[in-house]
Formats: C-alpha cells, sequence, structure tokens
C-alpha cells in the first residue's frame, strides 16, 4: 500500500516537472526518500526482537556479512527512528537495490533518478 501510493505520486510529480532541469534534485531527493521508507521499515517491526530477526534473515539473504553484534546493537538502539534507520548496518541491508524488488502484491520503490533519465 504505501510503495504503491509513493509511486504513484513520485511518478506523477515527475512527470509533470520533467521539463524543467532537476537531475541533482532528484537524486538528493531519492536519498531522502529510501532513508524515509526505510524508517517506515523499521517503526512496522515495533519491537526490537523483530527488528533483530527481519535484519539478521535480510542479512543472510543479502550476503551483507553484517555481524550478530552490530545487529543486535541497530536493534537495540535507544536513538530514535529516524536515526536508527540512518545506521550503516540498516543502508546496507535495506540498500535501494533491496527496496526495488518486487514481492507479492507490493511493487518495488520506484527509483526517482532512473525514471527521470528514462522519461527523457
Amino acid at each position: 500500500m504505501t510503495f504503491t501510493k509513493v509511486n504513484q505520486i513520485v511518478r506523477g510529480w515527475i512527470n509533470y516537472f520533467r521539463i524543467g532541469s532537476m537531475k541533482t534534485y532528484l537524486d538528493e531527493f531519492g536519498q531522502w526518500l529510501r532513508h524515509k521508507i526505510r524508517c517506515i521499515i523499521i517503526k512496522q517491526w515495533k519491537e526490537p526482537k523483530t527488528i533483530y530477526k527481519n535484519l539478521m534473515k535480510l542479512n543472510k539473504a543479502c550476503k551483507c556479512n553484517f555481524s550478530d553484534e552490530e545487529i543486535n546493537k541497530c536493534a537495540n538502539t535507544r536513538l530514535g527512528w529516524y536515526r536508527r534507520s540512518g545506521l550503516e548496518v540498516v543502508n546496507f541491508i535495506l540498500s535501494p537495490k533491496v527496496l526495488t524488488i518486487e514481492k507479492g502484491e507490493r511493487p518495488g520503490l520506484v527509483n526517482t533518478l532512473n525514471y527521470y533519465l528514462k522519461s527523457l
């Protein structure tokens, strides 16, 4: 639901403002958007135990080679959701490549810069 709505808004916004030169802005906007999506994902997992379990699962699937201790620190940190989603562990495990994967009914997150360059 979240990915569908975000993709619709981003595509419509890019198509509307396509005439202008906004390559550098879209690069920064894409980074911010992925950070915010990671924050939402971490927030949906809620408890440190769930965050730890899901990050470990993704760590093995993506072969990121983070240690058990690093993921445990990230899951049990007292930082806020936004700061926690900016940690190195979360950035590498929930990378842009992982966010663009379609799974079941959930579409992948559109890469703003690639969509803009493709539509030129």
